[in-house]
């Protein structure tokens, strides 16, 4: 059940939009949803990583 601020707030299912998510590919930006079967299991696949800043001192 939703809270008394929960429903103030809550959006109505047929006034939502849809988020579409873009990548970069090939050099250019392409939203995901255009993609082909096999380029989007390619993305899916993917693993995202955080580099670590270079330090001077060890």
């Amino acid at each position: 059940m939703l809270t008394e601020c929960e429903e103030k707030i809550s959006i109505p299912v047929h006034k939502r939009q849809r988020c579409e998510v873009w990548t970069r590919v090939m050099g250019y930006q392409r939203p995901v949803s255009t993609f082909n079967i096999g380029k989007k299991g390619e993305y899916y696949e993917r693993k995202f990583f955080l580099e670590c800043n270079a330090s001077l001192e060890e």
